[in-house]
């Protein structure tokens, strides 16, 4: 379905869900321009679609901290926001939803204060642990990806998207240190080379 101009103020209205007009292969923008389906924007917003589906199933959770629901379904919300950004080119009389450097800031004041509560890093961290902390590192990955897609789009994109994107990415890996309680799987670099080197002398 092609995505309707977001407009400051203007409510959305979806009567239909299938319109036909993207069976051959392209789509609207927000400013009703028509791209193909490949298009660098539409790959960038829907990866953005993508995380926020991954974080819907991650947000239906029953065993998640108190706030973190809360945090998930404002970050949610912020995601339309994004794709409402990425799928509208500059431009045009009309004053079109952007991302504010105040979204982003949201994200930072999370950071910190998780942050505040884990101890040091002494390597890289494997993704894995609890369930939770498991699919907090998916969203992660798809997050690093939506932010290559957007960076991907070039100059015309604001560069608030990107920053926003850096940001969710490294929350929802600072989120799944605190999931993991401490007890996050590291990376111990060459440890299967050396147990075989091991195994080899005894033999």
């Amino acid at each position: 379905m092609g995505r309707q101009p977001i407009l400051l103020g203007v409510t959305v209205n979806l009567t239909r869900i299938y319109t036909k007009l993207g069976d051959g292969g392209e789509t609207h923008l927000g400013d009703m321009s028509r791209v193909p389906k490949t298009d660098p924007r539409v790959e960038a917003y829907g990866t953005v679609d993508e995380l926020n589906a991954q974080l819907g199933v991650l947000a239906a959770r029953g065993d998640l901290p108190d706030e973190w629901p809360q945090w998930l379904a404002r970050i949610q919300n912020d995601l339309f926001d994004v794709g409402a950004d990425v799928s509208t080119p500059a431009g045009g009389e009309r004053e079109r939803l952007r991302l504010a450097a105040t979204q982003t800031e949201w994200l930072e004041e999370r950071c910190d204060e998780v942050n505040a509560e884990l101890e040091p890093l002494r390597s890289f961290v494997i993704p894995g642990g609890t369930p939770v902390a498991a699919h907090l590192h998916v969203c992660r990955t798809v997050c690093r990806r939506a932010e290559r897609r957007a960076i991907a789009v070039g100059d015309g994109l604001n560069a608030e998207v990107v920053r926003y994107l850096n940001r969710l990415s490294d929350l929802l890996f600072i989120l799944a240190r605190a999931a993991n309680r401490g007890a996050e799987p590291l990376w111990e670099p060459g440890a299967s080379r050396d147990a075989e080197s091991e195994g080899d002398a005894g033999s």
